[in-house]
This record gives structure tokens, C-alpha cells and sequence, in this order.
């Protein structure tokens, strides 16, 4: 089993080398300004990738840069369905096998998408069952590569690709670099890459309340993790039980501060999406725009919001736009 990502740090050179690689294979994603009140804002829909969702950039990034011989042997990822997707789709392109651990409760959609890439599923409980454990047991066994969801130096750089697209859009709109970034945040792979590709920017990650590792992790200056008994969730893209190393170091020279946002204002922001700008978003997708739509952000200067994905049962979202 590889285990690359321990020996390197992500750098912006690495940013800007992934941007290269996901600009040849994958369009831009739209920069669509609008207003929030009286402050003009900007919002990247990764929503719409061929995925659904961001995580394209850092699986094709990570897998894209694998030698013939670990090609040869495979990928493991652990995702609840976004990250799943993204290595499924790159592995399916590079001719690789993929093997993915998925909670048993990830949303049917996400689950049958990652198998209709060509991906082996193996599902785990979430709340008492070890991913990590599992994943790296799998990979052990078949010799593959384990493909960490956001603690791996290839996949916070293909992250960060976004970035360099935003600063480039911006541009071409003729508008000043981004002042600030509101970032949808599980352990935080996009916020860390989109900290390296903007270094001028202030880079703020948004969790889910009681979902707040990142955050609390930024305020104590230590890693924390979610504890035992986190509260039921809709945002499933971003229940990461701690950050990781390779991340926080990153974060913590880069991210003043995190924000937090309520299940009622993921689904106000979803519905905001739906009704204003003509976007799907699932829960852990919103987050960022939640933070903005509520107040809680920041929106002078130049603020862009991350809609980092659009991965939704039908069924869900028509409860979030309509609620009993």
C-alpha cells in the first residue's frame, strides 16, 4: 500500500500545477456575482461538475499523478459520497480499480452513483464502526493505494485548482482578487488548497453546528475532534470526526477564524439557491452561502462563497424546500 501522502507537504506550486491538470480535462465552473443585500458577492458553483461537487479536482489530482505500478494495483477512499464519486470518476478514466468505504446511512444517490462509476462499495456504520481502520485494512489487502479524503498533499492541492480559477474569473469580470473566501468545510482539504491558491485572501471553512472541529480546532490552536455525541446532521458531505494534520498546519497560519451555521440556515440557503439562482445545492453544500445569507460573514470587498456541491435526494430537497 502507497503511503505518498505522508512524505510531502501540499504547496502552491502544486496548486498551480493541479490547476493545469483539471483546466485540460474540466471546463471552469461558473463565478456568478449577485447581491446579498446591499454587498455584491460572487459564487463558484462547483455544484456543477461532472460529479456533482468539488471533489473532482483533488481525486483527479491524486490519481492522475500515480505511477503505472500503483495504478496497477488500485485505489481506497473513504467518502460519503462526493469524494467517492470523484475517484470513481478519475479511476474509471485512468483504467483503474476503485474500492470505496461508505456509511451505511450516505444518501442513495451518492451510493448509486459512486457504484454506477464503476466502483466496489463497502459500506460501514458510521457512528460505531472506524473507517479509517477498515480502508486501511482493504487497501492492505489489496495493495492499493489509499486515497485520503482531505489529508493528502495531491488532493488539497486539486482542491485549490478552484481558486486559481476564481482569481483568473475575477479578473475577466474586472473585479479586484477576492478579499475573503467562504468555504464549505468537513476536515478541511478545499479550505487548506484554497488558502494556498490565495494567499492573499482571508480563508474562512463554515461547519455545521456541532460539527465544528475545524473551527474549534483554529480557535484553541490544537486539533479537536467532534466529540462523542454529535447531533444529527443533514449537511452527510461534512461529518469529519477531526481534521488532520497536513490540513491544520495549513489552517492555522491561514484561517483567522471558522464560522458556524444552523440546520435552518443550510435549508434556507438551499432554497435560496433553488429560488435565486437557479442552483441545487444538498446541505453540506450550503453551508458557506448559509453563513453569508444569515449574517454571520463578512460580505465587504471582494467575497466569493464556495457551493461546493449539489449531491441531493429528490426526496430530501423537496423537504427542504417545502418542510411540513
Amino acid at each position: 500500500m502507497a503511503n505518498s501522502q505522508q512524505q510531502r507537504e501540499p504547496t502552491r506550486a502544486g496548486v498551480l500545477a493541479a490547476a493545469r491538470k483539471v483546466a485540460e480535462i474540466l471546463p471552469a465552473t461558473p463565478l456568478i456575482p449577485f447581491d446579498i443585500g446591499n454587498a455584491k458577492v460572487w459564487v463558484k458553483a462547483e455544484c456543477l461538475q461532472p460529479i456533482g461537487a468539488f471533489k473532482i479536482r483533488g481525486a483527479w489530482h491524486r490519481l492522475s499523478a500515480m505511477d503505472e505500478s500503483e495504478r496497477e494495483s488500485g485505489v481506497v477512499a473513504v467518502s460519503s459520497g462526493n469524494h467517492a464519486q470523484g475517484v470513481a470518476w478519475a479511476a474509471r478514466r485512468l483504467g483503474m480499480a476503485a474500492t470505496i468505504v461508505m456509511p451505511s446511512d450516505a444518501p442513495p444517490i451518492k451510493l448509486g452513483r459512486t457504484r454506477e462509476l464503476g466502483a466496489e462499495v463497502v459500506t460501514y456504520d458510521r457512528m460505531t464502526e472506524n473507517r479509517e481502520e477498515i480502508a486501511q485494512a482493504l487497501a492492505a489487502e489489496k495493495r492499493a493505494t489509499y486515497v485520503h479524503a482531505f489529508g493528502d498533499p495531491w488532493v488539497i492541492e486539486g482542491q485549490g485548482s478552484a481558486g486559481i480559477e476564481v482569481l483568473a474569473q475575477l479578473a475577466e469580470q474586472g473585479a479586484p482578487p477576492p478579499t475573503r473566501i467562504l468555504a464549505c468545510c468537513g476536515g478541511g482539504g478545499l479550505s487548506a488548497g484554497l488558502a494556498l491558491a490565495c494567499p492573499d485572501a482571508e480563508i474562512v471553512p463554515v461547519e455545521p453546528e456541532g460539527w465544528d472541529d475545524v473551527c474549534r480546532s483554529i480557535e484553541t490552536g490544537e486539533i479537536q475532534s467532534i466529540g462523542d455525541n454529535p447531533p444529527l446532521t443533514a449537511c452527510d458531505a461534512l461529518q469529519t470526526f477531526r481534521t488532520s494534520p497536513i490540513n491544520f498546519a495549513v489552517l492555522k497560519e491561514r484561517c483567522p477564524y471558522g464560522l458556524r451555521v444552523s440546520e435552518q440556515e443550510v435549508r434556507e440557503a438551499q432554497r435560496f439557491a433553488f429560488a435565486e439562482l437557479r442552483l441545487v445545492l444538498e446541505p453540506g453544500g450550503a453551508v458557506a452561502l448559509a453563513a453569508a445569507l444569515s449574517g454571520k460573514a463578512r460580505l465587504d470587498g471582494t467575497t466569493v462563497i464556495m457551493l461546493t456541491g449539489g449531491n441531493v435526494d429528490p426526496q430530501q430537497f423537496c423537504r427542504s424546500l417545502w418542510p411540513a
